[in-house]
């Protein structure tokens, strides 16, 4: 007897799986007591200590490069930094017809988070766009949401994301800006160890993240703030995130053709433009939103989960456009990055 396959447009990432693992053992055995404390302790350590890796392993060799293609990495940072935070802005007229306060204020933190970098180059090197952009907008994004992610999320939120607050900052510069450029100091000489046990710190990462997801759940059950979410309210929430994501991924597309951009770049700023990161936003929620974390990353979860399965079709689809000849601003791009990394050519 053949066992049943998932459907290959339909990509069900094991790291979201094991997220929602992670919140359902948050939601049966969350700590209390002294064990929040430690769980709470130990959340904070591997923020940190993420963000630290983020820094060490950044390298600022892309980004340097592909400053040559100026002009698409700006089109990319203002749809993630200024497009997505209007749009989630906009959002706040479904309060509370269809959305609740606070699944709101996750669905605004959604909009203010950095884009991806692993998946948009999968997807853009599937599509045959152009893959160093990709690489280079994703550092940019990354790199920027550092700093922008924060500020934007304490002074668009408010009240619910700390606000502007002695103590909001502070926790801004101790537990992310400061980890980070440690790691990019140090860089010189602890990246190639990174590099070389990549495997190995990306369970830490991902180990790390799962810790500040119990933490944050564990804090929202004791909290008793679930008593707030019932099924048709994660219904309308998960019908205002696929008009989001539709909207993104239309004015990415169209928008950078009117902007001249050719084909291959076209692809790269539709999938950078249109994503969030969900490795970078659930650190940054469990410093800015505390207690009201488990909440707020909600929706950023459920998009994550949406924009694999959409744009892994929509991918699949862009491969098969005809070919375009590369434009010069294309050929730039390529030959400024090694070789091994010229991939944005049909396979």
């Amino acid at each position: 007897m053949r066992r049943p396959h998932l459907p290959a447009w339909l990509p069900l990432d094991p790291y979201v799986l094991a997220l929602l693992g992670t919140v359902g053992l948050a939601a049966l055995f969350p700590a209390r007591g002294p064990a929040a404390g430690v769980a709470e302790g130990a959340s904070t350590a591997a923020v940190a200590l993420l963000f630290f890796l983020y820094g060490a392993r950044l390298s600022t060799r892309e980004a340097l490069d592909g400053l040559r293609h100026w002009r698409l990495h700006l089109t990319v940072l203002a749809c993630t930094f200024v497009l997505f935070p209007l749009l989630g802005l906009a959002a706040r007229s479904l309060v509370p017809t269809l959305l609740t306060p606070p699944l709101y204020s996750g669905l605004l933190f959604l909009c203010l988070v950095p884009s991806t970098i692993q998946s948009s180059i999968a997807f853009t090197s599937i599509a045959r766009g152009n893959v160093p952009a990709a690489i280079c907008a994703g550092s940019f994004s990354s790199l920027a949401g550092i700093l922008l992610t924060p500020l934007l999320a304490t002074g668009l939120l408010g009240g619910d994301a700390g606000g502007f607050s002695a103590d909001a900052l502070v926790k801004i510069v101790l537990q992310l800006l400061l980890p980070f450029l440690l790691g990019q100091a140090l860089r010189p000489w602890v990246g190639g160890f990174l590099v070389r046990n990549k495997k190995v710190f990306g369970y830490v990462d991902r180990g790390s993240i799962l810790l500040v997801v119990y933490a944050a759940f564990s804090a929202g059950m004791a909290a008793g703030i679930w008593h707030q979410v019932g099924l048709p309210r994660l219904g309308a929430l998960m019908a205002v995130e696929s008009v989001l994501l539709a909207v993104m991924l239309l004015v990415t597309w169209y928008g950078s053709a009117r902007l001249g951009f050719g084909r291959a770049d076209r692809v790269a700023i539709q999938f950078a433009g249109s994503k969030k990161s969900l490795a970078a936003g659930l650190p940054m929620a469990s410093v800015l939103f505390g207690a009201q974390a488990s909440l707020a990353v909600l929706p950023l979860m459920l998009f994550h989960q949406m924009q694999l399965m959409v744009c892994a079709v929509l991918a699949r689809r862009r491969a098969q456009d005809p070919e375009e000849p590369a434009s010069g601003a294309d050929r730039v791009a390529e030959v400024s990055l090694p070789s091994g990394q010229r991939t944005g050519q049909a396979r």
